[in-house]
């Protein structure tokens, strides 16, 4: 109701299911679509997954409880541009849809956190205590070493200044105050986002921070 009573956004169509979001999605080539993580069915990280499989324009925007979903995080890698808490304020959640649109991802440094802690971290119980069950520790461990020598590598092809700039982007940092950081010109931040993102073969800004995170550039405690 938000969203169609705004100006300059359009809704074009509403899901109660994952597959009818999918599907709806291929039918209408929205800009955005805001994703819910349970629905019936199919969930919102699977549907996520399928509406950017193909590598069209339409870019999701995740809308989650992230204190109750332990699996929010799984929709970095499904393709996700974007997240937004429930709670968040009205022109928040406008913003976040208004950023997304525009090509660039929403990256909330608190939220960013918190997910990437669960991403490096592993899967948060069902019991809620947050870590790993009986026996994991060891296998999470394992594949956290494996990915940061996967992310090591693919940062090599890129120049020190593009290194430092892909450290402030997983803190979480925009590209205006990553200008003033290092005392750039936004153009040129974004000259260097643009390479980055080709270099290392990365869909958008979330998938930087990801890596950025599984090379050890940023921690995180931040």
């Amino acid at each position: 109701m938000v969203i169609a009573e705004t100006a300059d956004v359009e809704v074009v169509g509403e899901a109660g299911t994952g597959a009818e979001a999918v599907r709806l999605a291929a039918e209408l080539r929205p800009d955005v679509v805001v994703m819910d993580i349970r629905m019936p069915g199919m969930d919102g990280i699977e549907a996520t997954r399928l509406v950017t499989a193909d590598g069209g324009p339409t870019r999701v925007v995740v809308l989650t409880t992230f204190d109750e979903d332990e699996h929010v995080y799984a929709a970095l890698h499904a393709g996700a541009s974007g997240f937004l808490v429930k709670d968040m304020a009205l022109d928040d959640i406008l913003g976040a849809v208004r950023v997304v649109a525009a090509g660039d991802a929403l990256i909330a440094p608190g939220v960013t956190r918190r997910l990437i802690g669960a991403f490096v971290g592993g899967r948060p119980s069902r019991s809620g205590t947050g870590g790993p069950g009986p026996g994991a520790r060891g296998v999470t461990a394992a594949a956290a070493a494996v990915a940061a020598v996967a992310a090591e590598r693919r940062l090599a092809a890129i120049t020190g200044r593009e290194r430092e700039i892909l450290t402030l982007v997983g803190r979480g940092l925009s590209n205006t105050e990553i200008a003033a950081e290092l005392v750039l010109s936004i153009a040129t931040v974004k000259t260097y986002m643009t390479r980055l993102l080709a270099k290392l073969d990365a869909r958008d800004r979330v998938q930087l921070v990801i890596l950025a995170y599984e090379a050890g550039l940023v921690s995180v405690s931040g």
